[in-house]
């Protein structure tokens, strides 16, 4: 009898923070309804602006799986002065308020900043570009990719790795041999963790970047010029790109464990 009472006391909870999720986003679907929606997704603007976001997320994704995978194994296999403070740093833009954030990124990379001064000289800017859109987004999701694949290279049993060092595998050949494929499930959850986070942010982007429109700031131009009518179905437009690709990649995902 308790065993079932504390079953009952589990899936109540479960379905109450199940109800403050889901509901919203089906109210929304509801409240816009079909053709209004049709039309949106229609919308020349609204397109670009969701093309753009998926993008440039996407590129900010490659950026760290490239850069970040190797932080992260040498988190994962390596013990050294400083470590805690190394994590402590990578989980920092988590942390913090967007808004901060966006500021931080424009003192650094601004236009009037010695950074900034230094990427223009190779034709790089990033106030009013792509690539400010990409570092903004890429600052606040990097840690999700970073923690998921360091938890993935802690996972892998080191012995194996040894062996095949023991066989006479070079260390870059155990890595892409051994590591990366046992450690692919948690990269591919932490990527797209990563890129849907990035597809979210509005705070530091619209600091930085207000044009090109990201969907999000579009979202925020349109509920301040035109109110809810008009901000509502763009809304929905990119909540329901998200979900289909989401499930696309989750399914993707799936079938690689088989």
């Amino acid at each position: 009898m308790k065993s079932k009472s504390f079953n009952v006391t589990l899936v109540v909870l479960g379905l109450i923070i199940l109800f403050f999720i889901s509901f919203p986003i089906i109210r929304m679907f509801v409240g816009v309804g079909s053709d209004t929606l049709l039309k949106t997704i229609k919308d020349g603007e609204v397109l670009s602006s969701i093309w753009l976001t998926m993008k440039v997320s996407a590129w900010g994704m490659v950026f760290v799986l490239i850069t970040g995978i190797p932080l992260a194994y040498i988190i994962a296999r390596y013990e050294f002065y400083g470590k805690s403070m190394l994590e402590a740093v990578v989980d920092i833009p988590i942390m913090i308020p967007h808004t901060a954030a966006g500021i931080a990124l424009l003192v650094s990379f601004g236009d009037d900043s010695k950074l900034g001064s230094f990427f223009k000289f190779f034709g790089i800017e990033f106030v009013g570009t792509q690539y400010g859109i990409m570092i903004a987004m890429m600052f606040l999701s990097a840690p999700f990719l970073i923690n998921a694949a360091k938890d993935g290279f802690r996972k892998v049993d080191v012995k194996l790795e040894k062996v095949a060092r023991t066989l006479g595998a070079s260390p870059v050949s155990v890595f892409f041999a051994i590591t990366l494929p046992n450690t692919r499930k948690d990269i591919i959850n932490g990527s797209l963790m990563m890129w849907s986070r990035g597809l979210g942010e509005f705070g530091a982007v619209v600091i930085l970047v207000y044009h090109p429109m990201t969907t999000p700031v579009l979202i925020f131009d349109r509920f301040n010029s035109y109110g809810l009518k008009y901000s509502a179905p763009v809304a929905a437009a990119i909540i329901g790109f998200s979900v289909v690709i989401f499930i696309i990649v989750r399914f993707l995902t799936s079938r690689l464990k088989e």
